[in-house]
C-alpha cells in the first residue's frame, strides 16, 4: 500500500515551467509522470488527477469547480504525459481552462475545466442521508486505490442486482489541496462495474472475457472544500446501459452527509454474447 500511494502522490506533482497567475489568457506545458502498474494502458483515473494539478498550477488563487474529460485514445505507461494548458479567461472569481494531454502518438485526452475563488453564501442540499461507515468486517480491496476501502455491497458477484453501489474511502494523512485530484482518481474506478450488476452471469471481474470496455468521457463538479483523510462515501448509480454504451453517476459525501462533489461517466461497454 505504502509504494502504490508514494507513487501515486509522485504523479500528482506536475513538472515544467511555472505558469504566470492571473494576467488574463496565456498557456502553459507541464509533464506528469505515470504510475507504475503491471500493465501498459494509462488508468483513466491518473489521468483526470492531473488535469485537476494542472488546471491549479495555472490558477492557484482558485479552486477546481468543473471538470469535462474526453479520452480519445488509450495512452501508454512507457511515456510522460504532456499537458498543454490554454487558460482562455481569468478574472478575480472565475476561470476556464482547456488542458490537452499528448503523448507521441497523439492527444490521448482532453478537458475543459472552469474554476472558482472562494465566496461564502447561502448553503442547501436535497440528499438522502449517509448510513455509518462500516465496520472493518466490510473491508474490500480494489488494487488501484492504495487506501481503506469499505462496502457492504460488492462488483464481483456473478448474480444479478440493482445498478447502484456504495463505497467508503479513506485516504492516508495528505494535504487537503491534493484532495480533488485523489477524489477525481477515485471517481473512474467502479461504475462501469456498477452499469454490470444488472447483468445475470457478468461481473467486473470478466473483463476481457465476457466484455470489452474503456471510458470515453468523465465529468467532476466540486461543490465544498474536503479532505480525503476523513471517510467519504461515492455513492453511484447507473440508469443506462445502451448501444454498446454505459453511463453512470456518483455523488461524493462525507461521513456527516455533506455533499461535496458529484461526477458522471460514459463508457463504451461490448458484451461478447451481444
Amino acid at each position: 500500500m505504502t509504494d502504490l500511494w508514494s507513487d501515486l502522490l509522485a504523479c500528482l506533482e506536475l513538472e515544467g515551467p511555472a505558469p504566470t497567475p492571473g494576467g488574463g489568457p496565456g498557456s502553459a506545458s507541464l509533464a506528469g509522470r505515470n504510475q507504475r502498474l503491471t500493465y501498459h494502458r494509462l488508468f483513466g483515473g491518473q489521468l483526470l488527477a492531473q488535469f485537476v494539478r494542472a488546471a491549479t498550477a495555472v490558477c492557484p488563487d482558485k479552486s477546481v469547480k468543473s471538470l469535462h474529460a474526453l479520452f480519445p485514445r488509450a495512452g501508454g505507461s512507457d511515456e510522460p504525459v504532456r499537458y498543454e494548458v490554454e487558460r482562455h479567461h481569468e478574472g478575480r472569481a472565475f476561470a476556464t481552462v482547456t488542458i490537452t494531454a499528448r503523448q507521441e502518438p497523439g492527444v490521448i485526452a482532453t478537458a475543459s475545466v472552469s474554476l472558482h475563488a472562494h465566496e461564502d453564501g447561502a448553503e442547501l442540499q436535497t440528499v438522502p442521508g449517509v448510513p455509518p461507515v462500516p465496520g472493518g468486517e466490510h473491508e474490500v480491496k480494489l488494487d488501484l486505490l492504495p487506501w481503506e476501502t469499505r462496502s457492504t455491497g460488492g462488483l464481483d458477484a456473478a448474480a444479478a442486482g440493482p445498478p447502484e453501489y456504495e463505497l467508503w474511502m479513506r485516504t492516508p494523512a495528505v494535504a487537503p489541496e491534493l484532495a480533488p485530484a485523489l477524489a477525481a482518481y477515485a471517481t473512474d474506478l467502479t461504475l462501469i462495474g456498477t452499469a454490470l450488476r444488472p447483468l445475470d452471469g457478468v461481473s467486473q471481474n470478466d473483463a476481457g472475457k465476457a466484455f470489452t470496455s474503456a471510458v470515453t468521457s468523465h465529468s467532476l463538479w466540486f461543490h465544498r472544500p474536503f479532505r480525503t483523510d476523513d471517510w467519504l462515501l461515492l455513492r453511484q448509480h447507473s440508469p443506462i446501459l445502451a448501444h454498446a454504451r454505459c453511463f453512470g453517476r456518483g455523488d461524493l459525501l462525507t461521513g456527516d452527509g455533506s455533499l461535496v462533489a458529484s461526477y458522471a461517466q460514459e463508457a463504451l461497454l461490448r458484451l461478447k454474447d451481444a
